[in-house]
């Protein structure tokens, strides 16, 4: 008689297996979770730092006074309207930034600009302007010009800090070129007259020169024939003595007779 094989018993499936591995999924989730919240409170801390270190800089950094030097072409509204361009450029510590070691140029009449932080409040703008001697006028353009005659503007207005130069021989006119005449000294010598009328108070509407490049001032309706420029600085001096006798009046006068020793000064009025 044959004996019946005995089956093999099944293995059990062991519970501290399913245990284990449920805790190990517990465990992997709180590990997964922590890295989680550890995450997102740092992304709240850098939010809260950002926060506070923006509100700090946004009160304490906060442009409440400007100081502009240099300027006398433009006010100081108008120089800080170029600088201060947007309302982030009213924050000095984004304002140092922007013009860090750095200028602002291509402004009509200015060489450059420049911005200085004196405390978290306070700017100082700086303007270096460009030496203008006079202005000529031509082809309905106001041409500015150096003391060597260089064109440094060209304007569809007239200024009122600089006189208009006549008498000048010119057939063009080429931006930051030399203005082409004969006698290049008399560039020159209309910066000095401009500075020494500046100097004393004086404010010429023109400056003529002949074909001998004789010099004449006017002030109003009252034509000063200066001459060469011999003596010019005595002559100066004595014309801010001599033109407030003279308000009111029109007429001619003589002063390129006047040296030292004779002191030869003429008026003659015209009727009017």
């Amino acid at each position: 008689m044959a004996k019946k094989k005995r089956r093999k018993p099944r293995p059990r499936k062991k519970n501290n297996i399913d245990i284990r591995s449920f805790f190990e999924k517990i465990t992997d989730s709180l590990r997964y979770n922590r890295s989680l919240y550890i995450i997102i409170g740092i992304v709240i801390a850098l939010f809260i730092v950002g926060l506070l270190a923006f509100t700090y800089i946004r009160d304490n950094y906060t442009i409440t006074n400007v100081y502009v030097t240099g300027n006398t072409h433009y006010t100081d509204e108008e120089v800080i309207d170029m600088v201060m361009t947007d309302k982030l450029c009213h924050n000095s510590l984004y304002l140092s930034l922007k013009y860090r070691n750095k200028s602002i140029e291509g402004v009509p009449f200015v060489e450059k600009m420049s911005v200085e932080i004196v405390s978290p409040d306070t700017v100082r703008i700086n303007v270096y302007e460009k030496a203008v001697a006079g202005y000529i006028s031509y082809l309905g353009h106001y041409i500015y010009f150096d003391r060597d005659g260089i064109v440094v503007e060209s304007s569809l207005e007239a200024s009122d800090d600089v006189p208009e130069v006549l008498g000048l021989s010119f057939s063009y006119v080429v931006l930051y070129e030399k203005l082409p005449i004969d006698n290049e000294d008399v560039f020159e010598e209309i910066l000095d007259i401009t500075q020494l009328l500046s100097k004393y108070n004086l404010k010429a509407n023109k400056i003529f020169f002949d074909s001998e490049y004789n010099l004449y001032l006017y002030f109003e309706g009252v034509e000063v024939s200066i001459g060469t420029k011999d003596y010019i600085d005595e002559k100066i001096i004595q014309l801010q003595y001599i033109l407030p006798e003279l308000e009111g009046k029109t007429g001619l006068l003589e002063m390129k007779d006047y040296d030292v020793d004779t002191k030869n000064v003429t008026f003659q009025e015209k009727k009017q």
